[in-house]
């Protein structure tokens, strides 16, 4: 399970490091792809194989919704190789995409990381924060908690 949350920041190159409690599960090879909430998911390759893949690939492609949504996953998707230093290089329409400057943030959220820039972390972090225990609630009568 990813898990945590981790600062890190982009070199000149352009190339960023996976935090080291990352980079075990994730593997050598990562997809990375537009995310919600103006982030970047990335996925174990092997997981997005798993899972992501054939979750999309039984959506019905006669719903408009389902189509874009497919469309700003997959269209958005790159595989990256994990260099030997623990190392990715993020494409720039991506970077774009996240609003990533300089500092960023990586956040452990289950079977995926995300990637967001330091400032608009914190920004959706104190507001997720805020809102904590009314999303607590509308997941209880989800039956979720």
């Amino acid at each position: 399970m990813l898990i945590g949350e981790y600062k890190h920041t982009i070199d000149t190159k352009k190339r960023l490091s996976l935090p080291a409690k990352f980079r075990k599960e994730l593997g050598k090879k990562v997809i990375i792809t537009r995310g919600l909430d103006n982030c970047l998911f990335i996925y174990p390759r092997a997981e997005w194989e798993r899972t992501l893949s054939l979750r999309f690939k039984n959506m019905s492609v006669g719903q408009s919704d389902t189509r874009g949504f497919n469309r700003f996953i997959f269209a958005g998707a790159v595989d990256i190789n994990i260099d030997s230093l623990g190392r990715i290089l993020i494409p720039d329409f991506l970077k774009g995409f996240a609003g990533l400057k300089n500092k960023v943030v990586f956040i452990g959220v289950n079977d995926r990381v995300e990637i967001w820039d330091e400032h608009n972390w914190e920004i959706y972090r104190k507001k997720i924060e805020k809102e904590a225990d009314v999303l607590a609630e509308r997941l209880g009568d989800m039956g979720m908690l």
